[in-house]
């Protein structure tokens, strides 16, 4: 049984401050602009050996039906609803207002406990606020400094008079993942408006994260886990990355800074970009980077439902990888629409032969036949006419997939031979759509003194 703790309260009250101390690091954008988080975010906290999900919701407010405001009250009463206990948290400095009483009344018509945590009491401060807090029905409240740290102690005692039994942590070597069952991590990049979160929501088959006309609603990295087909995925909702020239406030700049370690901690990255504009400059960074840290990339054109030419609009894409991403050929390329559902099914499938290309193994007898191979069909130069001997190659690593060849001249073998390695060994082993690493050694075939030493022995015994 999964204990599920909702953080609730007004805007700029230090409800993520807090889901950072709980989760134990910093996972939730942290700023003084009031209503920088509007996605629910859950992570996994432990607190004095208490296990639970914790929740970080946006500031209750209230606004018209369709505007932002409203959307992002939504996602926290879904919160509440999920949660077997509510932390109402205020500013203990500030003291009770008005809109802490109207949720506080709201939170006591449901049935989920709620723990009253007045945060900001550090060094005595907001002890008139915690004695006002009594007049809002709930008891006494937790007072706390989410920011040092202050009062966990108190904190961990309130949730655990709410807690199941089993919420304590388990001994040591029980709970632990079966290694058959790693979770696969995708996350989802592109620019600002162009359907990410839509198309996150319809992959889930639930508004999990606000979406709207707005741009640059997603500000934090929203990550989900769920099961497809038996097996453990993660979806990560980025924030929209503009050029770096033109990000100015220091709002957007966190949100860019999550995006980019969202991308590095990924294994598949879904680049989205807009059909009317597919492969803008910003486009072309982003799969650069994909491909410079080493993942898995699956290309989703969105908005095909609304494209006026889909052929000159798919060619200008695959245009433009040709020429300026030519390292990386035969991406996946994914004509979809977010808003009606058309093609979204084949995403995941895409993504899942993306991973598993991205995990290749290959043996080293049948790597250095292909390189024999390679070398007598286009023989490495010979610079002042001095042959180069590509002597061995075999794999260092997957993910991705990383070969060593040894060389007796690594520095003198040209980049566009080692581009032409690279291009073959792909077509040879249908590595497409991955990075692939070439590292040069220098020396010999690594076995073969193991084989001479071997003869040696066997003629001194006859």
């Amino acid at each position: 049984m999964t204990f599920t703790v909702a953080i609730v309260g007004r805007p700029n009250v230090g409800k993520s401050t807090l889901f950072n101390r709980l989760v134990g690091r910093r996972l939730a954008l942290v700023d003084d602009t009031p209503g920088v988080t509007r996605d629910r975010r859950d992570g996994d906290a432990n607190l004095g050996g208490l296990e639970f999900r914790v929740i970080d919701t946006a500031g209750l407010d209230e606004g018209d039906p369709d505007s932002l405001v409203e959307r992002m009250r939504r996602q926290t009463d879904t919160a509440v609803a999920e949660a077997d206990a509510v932390i109402l948290l205020f500013d203990a400095r500030v003291g009770i207002t008005p809109m802490d009483q109207h949720f506080a009344r709201a939170l006591r018509k449901t049935e989920t406990p709620v723990v009253l945590v007045g945060n900001k009491c550090e060094a005595a401060a907001g002890e008139s606020g915690l004695i006002d807090a009594h007049a809002l029905g709930l008891g006494p409240a937790v007072p706390i400094s989410a920011e040092h740290g202050e009062g966990m102690v108190d904190l961990f005692e309130a949730l655990l008079a709410e807690a199941p039994d089993e919420a304590t942590a388990p001994p040591d070597g029980e709970g632990e993942t079966d290694s058959q069952d790693r979770l696969l991590r995708i996350a989802i990049v592109g620019r600002p408006n162009v359907g990410k979160s839509t198309l996150v929501n319809k992959l889930l088959g639930e508004e999990r994260v606000v979406t709207g006309p707005e741009s640059g609603l997603t500000r934090d990295s929203i990550a989900v886990e769920w099961r497809v087909a038996g097996r453990r995925v993660q979806l990560v909702d980025t924030a929209g990355l503009r050029r770096r020239a033109r990000v100015h406030e220091t709002l957007e700049k966190l949100s860019a800074a999550d995006a980019l370690r969202a991308l590095g901690r990924a294994e598949v990255i879904v680049l989205v970009m807009d059909s009317n504009q597919p492969m803008e400059k910003q486009d072309l960074a982003l799969a650069a980077l994909a491909t410079e840290e080493g993942r898995a990339l699956v290309l989703a054109i969105n908005k095909w439902d609304i494209v006026s030419d889909a052929g000159a609009s798919l060619r200008r894409v695959q245009d433009r990888l040709q020429t300026s991403l030519p390292q990386i050929k035969g991406l996946p390329i994914l004509q979809i629409s977010a808003k009606t559902g058309a093609r979204v099914d084949r995403l995941l499938p895409a993504v899942i032969g993306a991973h598993n290309q991205w995990n290749r193994r290959l043996s080293t007898g049948v790597l250095n036949r292909w390189l024999e191979g390679a070398l007598a069909r286009h023989p490495p130069p010979a610079p002042q006419g001095r042959r180069l001997r590509l002597r061995y190659i075999t794999q260092a690593k997957a993910r991705p997939p990383t070969f060593v060849i040894f060389v007796n001249k690594p520095a003198a073998l040209p980049d566009s031979y080692v581009g032409y390695l690279t291009n073959d060994l792909r077509e040879a082993f249908d590595l497409q759509g991955v990075p692939i690493r070439i590292h040069l050694r220098k020396g010999d075939n690594p076995y073969a003194g193991r084989k001479s030493k071997s003869k040696k022995k066997g003629k001194r015994k006859t």
